[in-house]
C-alpha cells in the first residue's frame, strides 16, 4: 500500500504518469527496448535480468537450502562477506532484518579496507570456522581482491594450505578473473550470476540469496513477496495503479521541480534498508549534472528546520514501535511537507520493496533523461587512486595533501538546495555513528540544509557516483585517522591502511577536479572521537 500526500504536485505526478502511458514506457521496459533510457544499448540491454530473475532464483531454492545444510554441518561458526557496493549492501541489509537463525552461522559483511574494520573482523571469528564469500560482479574489484589474500593467510596458517579452499566461496560473473582464480584455488562452490544484472540490481539473485540462505532467511518468501511486486508492476497494469511507476514518477517529478532530496524515515526494524537504496538511487541517477540525493538516516528535527527541497518516504513496518517515526510523519506532513507512505505487513516483504525501487529507479531514469544502469564517474577516484598507489610504490611515500579550508568556512557555501556530504575514513562504531548523527543534526538546525553520512570506501561503490557526476549542490567534508595498527596485502608492497589512506586521496583529488567544494578533517592516532570537535563549532 501507498499513501500519498504530495499536496499540489499531484497533478504534475498525474500528467507524468499519462505521458508514460502515452510512451508505452512501461511497456516498452518489460520488452527490453533500451530507447526508454538512451538511444545506444550499451549497458542497458545487457543489464535488465533483475526484471525476471526471480524466477530463476526460484528454480534454484532447493540447492540454496541444501548448500546452507551442507554448511551448518561442516560446524562454520561465521559466515564472513567480503564485497563492495552491490555485492555487500544487500546482504548487510539483510543480515542486520533477519539475524542469523537458531543453529545458523553469523554473517560479518567486510566491505572496507580501513586497518581497524579489518582488525575487529579478525578478532571475532576463528579462521578454522569461518567460510569467506568472495563477492564481485567484475571478479576485479579491489578491496574484496585484497581482503580474500589477506584472510586465505591466515586460512592457511589454520587449517594448512591444501584444504584451505574449501573455506572459501566465490559469487560473480561467468567467466571473471575471480571465477578463474576460485577453480585454480580449489574453492567450496562457485555460483555465477546471471551476467545481464547490474550489481545495485543483484539483491535477488546469488549476490543477495546465497548469503541469507545461509543465515536462514526463508528465500522462498523473499521472492515470492518480490513476484507479487513484480505483478503489481507489469506491462499490462493500468499505468495509474502500477506500484513501482507511480512511486518512480513520484520521487523524478518532485525532482524536477527542485524537491531532489529524497528523505528516507523507516522503522525501527528496517533501519538498514537505507543503505541499499541509498546506492540504487544515487549511483543509478546521480551523472550528466543531474540527480536524485538520497538522504538516509539522519536524525529527526522539528519541521521548521526542513527546507523546500526535500521529498519525506517513509516505510512503515507493521507492528513494529513506530511510535516515534508516525509522530514525526505526521508533523512534517502537517507542515505542509509532501510525504509517501510505503507500508510493510512483515520483514519479508523486504522482498517487495527491493522489485518495488528497482523499477521505480529505472522509471526515474527514463522521466530524468539519463542512464540508470551504468557508473561512469566511479572510474575517475579508481583511476586517482591507483595513481596514489603508484606514487606509493616508487617513493614509499603517499603524497601531500594540500592545506584544507575549516568546517566553518564549508558551512559558510551552505544555501538553498545545498547538502551536507560526510565522507568517514575510520572503522564505523556506535560511537562514531553517535558524534556524526549528533553533527548531522546540528547541521540541519544551523543552516536547514540536508546531510548524508557514508563511510569510505564503502560509499565510493555508492554514493560516489551521485557526488561526481549528480547536481553541482553538495558540499563535502573528508574525515581521516591516522591508523592504529597496521595490516600487510600477501603480495602487495603496502598495507590495508595505505590503500584506505589512498581511496580517500584519490576521492579527494578527483573531487577537487571537479570544482567541488570539499573540506578535509585529519585526526592523530587513537583519536577518532574528536570528530566531536567540528560539530561543536557549529553550535
Amino acid at each position: 500500500m501507498m499513501n500519498i500526500n504530495i499536496g499540489t504536485y499531484l497533478a504534475d505526478v498525474e500528467a507524468s504518469l499519462t505521458d508514460l502511458s502515452r510512451h508505452d514506457v512501461v511497456g516498452r521496459m518489460w520488452r527490453k527496448d533500451h530507447t526508454v533510457w538512451k538511444p545506444e544499448p550499451s549497458e542497458i540491454t545487457n543489464r535488465l535480468g533483475w526484471l525476471t530473475i526471480t524466477d530463476l532464483m526460484s528454480e534454484q531454492v532447493p540447492a540454496l537450502e541444501s548448500f546452507a545444510r551442507e554448511v551448518r554441518e561442516a560446524s562454520f561458526r561465521h559466515v564472513v562477506l567480503l564485497g563492495m557496493g552491490g555485492s555487500s549492501l544487500g546482504p548487510e541489509v539483510l543480515r542486520q532484518t533477519f539475524g542469523s537463525a537458531t543453529g545458523y552461522p553469523k554473517l560479518i559483511v567486510l566491505d572496507s579496507t580501513v586497518p581497524a574494520w579489518v582488525q575487529a573482523v579478525t578478532e571475532a571469528i576463528d579462521p578454522a570456522h569461518t567460510l569467506f564469500l568472495v563477492s564481485s560482479k567484475s571478479g576485479t574489484t579491489t578491496e574484496p581482491l585484497a581482503l580474500f589474500q589477506y584472510f586465505r593467510g591466515l586460512v592457511n596458517s589454520a587449517i594448512g594450505k591444501e584444504k584451505a579452499g574449501q573455506n572459501f566461496v566465490a559469487i560473480t560473473d561467468p567467466g571473471t578473473p575471480l571465477a578463474r582464480l576460485a577453480a585454480e584455488q580449489g574453492f567450496h562452490r562457485i555460483f555465477l550470476n546471471p551476467p545481464d544484472i547490474g550489481g545495485r540490481y543483484s539483491v535477488l539473485s546469488y549476490f543477495g540469496l546465497v548469503p541469507a540462505a545461509l543465515i536462514g532467511v526463508d528465500i522462498t518468501a523473499l521472492l515470492d513477496r518480490a513476484k507479487g511486486m513484480r505483478e503489481g508492476c507489469a506491462s499490462g497494469v493500468p499505468i495509474h495503479e502500477n506500484r513501482g511507476a507511480w512511486l518512480g514518477t513520484c520521487i523524478s517529478t518532485l525532482a524536477l521541480h527542485g524537491r531532489d532530496k529524497l528523505t528516507l524515515i523507516t522503522s525501527p526494524a528496517i533501519s538498514s534498508f537505507g543503505l541499499w537504496v541509498e546506492q540504487l538511487i544515487a549511483e543509478s541517477t546521480g551523472k550528466e549534472g543531474k540527480g536524485i540525493i538520497p538522504v538516509v538516516g539522519e536524525p529527526l528535527v522539528e519541521s521548521a528546520y526542513y527546507g523546500d527541497d526535500r521529498l519525506f518516504i517513509c516505510l512503515h513496518l507493521e507492528g513494529d514501535d513506530n511510535s516515534a517515526t508516525d509522530t514525526a510523519i505526521e508533523r512534517i506532513q502537517s507542515s505542509g511537507q509532501p510525504v509517501l507512505t510505503l507500508e510493510m505487513r512483515d520483514r519479508y516483504d523486504l522482498g517487495a520493496e527491493f522489485f518495488r525501487w528497482e523499477f521505480a529507479t529505472a522509471v526515474a531514469g527514463a522521466i530524468l533523461g539519463i542512464h540508470p544502469f551504468n557508473q561512469p564517474n566511479v572510474q575517475e577516484t579508481k583511476e586517482a587512486t591507483e595513481r596514489v598507489l603508484q606514487e606509493y610504490t616508487a617513493t614509499g611515500r603517499l603524497p601531500q595533501v594540500e592545506a584544507a579550508d575549516s568546517v566553518a568556512d564549508l558551512m559558510a557555501e551552505a544555501g538553498k538546495g545545498k547538502y551536507l556530504a560526510i565522507m568517514a575514513y575510520v572503522r564505523q562504531t556506535p560511537e562514531v555513528d553517535k558524534v556524526l548523527t549528533d553533527f548531522r543534526r546540528k547541521v540541519v538546525e544551523r543552516h536547514h540544509i540536508a546531510t548524508t553520512l557514508g563511510y569510505g570506501p564503502r560509499f565510493l561503490h555508492s554514493t560516489g557516483q551521485l557526488h561526481k557526476g549528480g547536481p553541482d549542490t553538495g558540499l563535502f567534508l573528508q574525515i581521516t585517522a591516522e591508523h592504529e595498527k597496521e595490516l600487510p596485502i600477501p603480495g602487495k608492497p603496502y598495507t590495508f591502511g595505505v590503500v584506505a589512506d589512498a581511496q580517500a586521496l584519490g576521492d579527494l583529488q578527483a573531487l577537487k577536479s571537479l570544482g567541488r567544494r570539499v573540506t578535509r578533517i585529519h585526526f592523530s592516532r587513537g583519536n577518532t572521537t574528536a570528530i566531536s570537535r567540528p560539530a561543536n563549532k557549529l553550535t
